[in-house]
């Protein structure tokens, strides 16, 4: 038979009846026999509740209940912040992040999945879900790793932009940047700020292009090719449009080589009203200024020692530096000729340009060849006779 347990108000009770007896005339031992306790348990309780009353015996329960309660809470608001720390400093704002978070935080303090979602605002449902990707990831992902190959100075922007262009892909920037951060591609660095300096006339601040053919600017770019030997690149944009009109190259490059090339572009895309340099001798020299002053040009010089008031073109050839030269290894001149070449068609018909809301400024427009043969084949002027439709019986 288990061995009764008896209740703090009983203990009371039994403990009372005992000093009734003993008043009574009873001794010790026949009153706590008559409770039909032993005599070890009897001292027992009359250590613990020695004194006490029933009221007062419940007001103990509850104030240990309350105590209780109250460590647990201490407990709890503890653990909480256990978790919270041993969580990652900051916003958990994707479910992934906070899927891995609650799978550390489980791991390191050994408590249960249901408390570290509560504590960390995470859904239980949302913490069980297994993420199935898109069906096209893959070959997202292969076609971006494609492209960065490709093209790697371009950032995630241009990417998505060449996407959907060239590669018919329906995809929005957001998408292009996550798969971009997770598959740990390349950002291109931040270039450093740098001061201004009084601005001249020839600046381009004060002298913008407004459209087309307005202003063109050009400058020397140097390189060498793989057996050491320097050859000079003339570069020649309109700052309107950011079309890049043409490169010179050769080992070396003079005032009359600057006149052949821009004679070209005049007679090809007429003159423009600006021509804006620095001030190297072959752009400062009289024969050139003469030449350009007769064919119905200006000349607009940037002050000494100040390239970024010649910003257009100095841009154009931190690109051409960085997406090409620094990438590409010349055997022979006539191997850059080509290659530059290439270059500058795809930077004027591909490549997408972040002023120009990512469009190439030059796109080329192409003619499918059944639309090209239906436009050459001329017309009859009547309707050939259509043959009469078969009568059913």
């Amino acid at each position: 038979m288990p061995k009764k347990r008896h209740k703090p108000e009983e203990i009371v009770a039994k403990l009372r009846q005992v000093d009734v007896l003993v008043s009574q005339g009873q001794s010790v031992a026949d009153a706590i026999r008559s409770i039909g306790v032993t005599e070890v348990s009897y001292y027992r309780w009359r250590r613990e509740f020695g004194g006490l009353k029933t009221d007062q015996v419940k007001r103990m329960k509850e104030l240990e209940a309350e105590n209780a309660r109250l460590r647990r809470a201490v407990a709890d608001l503890t653990l909480d912040k256990l978790i919270l720390k041993e969580a990652a400093f900051g916003k958990l704002l994707s479910p992934a992040r906070r899927r891995a978070c609650i799978d550390h935080v489980r791991l390191a303090l050994k408590v249960s999945e249901r408390r570290v979602c509560r504590v960390l605002g995470q859904h239980r449902s949302t913490q069980r879900r297994i993420p199935h990707g898109r069906e096209d990831e893959e070959k997202l992902i292969a076609d971006i790793v494609e492209l960065v190959r490709r093209y790697g100075r371009y950032g995630y922007r241009k990417i998505a932009v060449l996407l959907r262009s060239t590669a018919g892909w329906v995809v929005n920037d957001k998408r292009v940047e996550r798969i971009w951060r997770r598959e740990g591609l390349k950002v291109p660095t931040r270039q450093p700020k740098r001061g201004r300096l009084w601005l001249a006339d020839g600046s381009c601040i004060r002298l913008r292009a407004e459209r087309p053919n307005h202003v063109w600017s050009y400058d020397f770019v140097e390189d060498r090719t793989h057996d050491g030997r320097k050859y000079r690149m003339l570069n020649i944009i309109d700052e309107f449009t950011h079309e890049c009109l043409a490169i010179r190259i050769d080992r070396k490059l003079k005032a009359i080589d600057v006149i052949d090339v821009l004679s070209d572009l005049f007679i090809l895309r007429g003159v423009p009203e600006h021509v804006r340099s620095d001030n190297g001798p072959e752009f400062v020299a009289k024969a050139v200024q003469e030449w350009i002053s007769a064919v119905g040009a200006k000349t607009a010089y940037i002050a000494p020692g100040s390239p970024w008031e010649n910003g257009f073109i100095e841009s154009f050839n931190a690109r051409l530096r960085d997406e090409l030269l620094d990438g590409e290894i010349f055997y022979t001149l006539a191997e850059a000729k080509i290659i530059v070449e290439s270059w500058r068609r795809h930077f004027n018909t591909v490549r997408p340009h972040g002023s120009l809301g990512y469009k190439p400024p030059a796109p080329e427009v192409f003619i499918p060849a059944m639309t090209a043969r239906a436009t050459a084949q001329p017309r009859p002027a009547t309707p050939p006779a259509l043959a009469s439709r078969p009568t059913a019986h």
